[in-house]
């Protein structure tokens, strides 16, 4: 094996991780889920730098579409945590008022 591991390996990592992932989230009450997750969707940061590292070392058709995927959704669950966070800081910004209504010059 050199170092590398199985894909059966990979496969119980992946469902462990699924498990786990669920397991912590179903915890979060309703109230925090939306701030926590915009938080932690952009840590998913790390998701880019693994595709690009799978990107660095593929050398077939699967590797490349393999990086091209992680990427794409790395990409996007980092802009999507972004966007739910501008959302929110929205929420408890002050509606612009303006001092002259109602009044006449």
């Amino acid at each position: 094996m050199n170092g590398e591991i199985s894909l059966l390996g990979s496969l119980v990592i992946f469902i462990l991780a699924v498990l786990v992932g669920f397991e912590v989230i179903s915890k979060v009450p309703a109230t925090l889920h939306t701030p926590l997750m915009s938080g932690a969707n952009s840590i998913h940061g790390i998701v880019l730098i693994g595709g690009m590292i799978i990107a660095a070392f593929a050398n077939d058709l699967l590797g490349y579409i393999l990086a091209f995927v992680a990427v794409a959704f790395g990409a996007m669950n980092v802009v999507g945590g972004y966007v739910v966070t501008d959302r929110m800081l929205q929420m408890f910004r002050k509606k612009p008022t303006t001092k002259d209504s109602g009044k006449e010059a």
